[in-house]
């Protein structure tokens, strides 16, 4: 289900960070792919939700594991996007160690939006769209393997779209990337 963590983390970003992309995908684009995998989802509208704490209405009336998703980088510009329950506390300092990497923090919004094609605030697994050259390290919290449905932001953050839990990790794939499931 997963790769070893230390031997994708030895691939530095063979591209400069000021790299932007020509268009990144849409809503559109990602419900596209997603009927192409097959894969059945179910979104809802909402105001813009920036961080766990607002979204704790939508927890209530949405069923299945929501996420919380962090984009990192360390001082070599090797990134990570770690795809959380959004109840679990994520140490920085141990992922990094546990993935081979150096000290991780937040990746600035430029890098973000260059890699993943989204702002800061729409975090999210499905903006591995746009990481065709798979520079990203995929860390999905164990935590979320407990359900059989997962909420995420499609890719922008006034609407949450549920799937199967699988089917991220479909998606994901999909995406050519491996993710790594990790008790965080």
């Amino acid at each position: 289900m997963s790769t070893s963590p230390k031997s994708r983390a030895n691939c530095r970003p063979a591209w400069p960070i000021n790299r932007r992309r020509l268009m990144p995908a849409n809503r559109t684009t990602l419900f596209s792919r997603l009927k192409e995998l097959g894969i059945e989802t179910v979104t809802v509208e909402h105001e813009p939700v920036f961080m766990v704490a607002q979204s704790t209405a939508l927890r209530e009336t949405l069923p299945g594991a929501h996420t919380k998703n962090l984009f990192l980088v360390d001082k070599e510009e090797r990134m990570a996007l770690v795809v959380a329950k959004d109840d679990t506390r994520v140490d920085l300092k141990a992922l990094g160690t546990n993935l081979g990497l150096g000290r991780l923090s937040f990746g600035k919004p430029e890098l973000l939006e260059a890699v993943l094609g989204v702002p800061g605030g729409s975090v999210t697994p499905f903006a591995l769209i746009n990481d065709t050259a798979r520079d990203v390290i995929v860390v999905v919290d164990h935590a979320l393997m407990d359900f059989a449905e997962v909420n995420c932001h499609p890719l922008e953050n006034t609407a949450t779209t549920r799937l199967a839990t699988p089917d991220l990790l479909h998606f994901i794939k999909a995406t050519g990337h491996e993710p790594v499931v990790l008790t965080l």
